[in-house]
């Protein structure tokens, strides 16, 4: 794991632990690292967050039932110390990986921004997604639409009786 500023702030070793716990697969210590009232948002799929650490506990147990060889990997985190208005947070980046029961691989990356108060993770804010195993060049999302065909011409109506001499 890379990091940088102080690798042994308080905040810092509370995700160096939970990352630990991730690989050790160990549910209940991985349980422990978050608070009683954890809040868990997920940005861009807003109703899977979820609050307190009963969830967490049913998603990591059926994580490692799903992906028994699963590994967790950070490859930095960056940290905006506490102050008197606000707990600290870490920002960071992961890599989930492993295989499925089924044999097809499971792999995962993103960010991960937590929220760290006394030992603990009050709040973090998932942006962590299935890695795509195929995917379009750059400018495929980006391309310009195809130009438009024009519309047939619309048939006249035949004119109101009225409108006749």
């Amino acid at each position: 794991m890379h990091t940088s500023g102080n690798p042994t702030s308080p905040a810092r070793a509370v995700i160096e632990r939970l990352l630990q716990v991730t690989n050790d697969h160990d549910l209940d210590a991985l349980v422990a690292c978050f608070a009683p009232d954890y809040v868990n948002q997920t940005p861009v799929h807003a109703l899977r967050g979820f609050t307190g650490q009963e969830q967490v506990a049913r998603n990591w147990s059926q994580i490692f039932a799903a992906v028994p060889d699963l590994v967790a990997e950070v490859s930095g985190m960056a940290e905006v110390p506490a102050s008197a208005d606000h707990a600290a947070m870490i920002w960071s980046e992961w890599q989930m990986s492993g295989n499925r029961g089924d044999g097809t691989a499971h792999l995962m990356r993103g960010v991960i921004i937590f929220t760290v108060s006394a030992d603990q993770i009050p709040a973090a804010r998932f942006f962590l997604h299935p890695v795509e195993a195929t995917t379009a060049p750059v400018a495929a999302p980006v391309a310009p639409p195809p130009p438009a065909r024009p519309c047939p011409p619309s048939p006249r109506p035949p004119p109101h009786p009225a409108a006749l001499p």
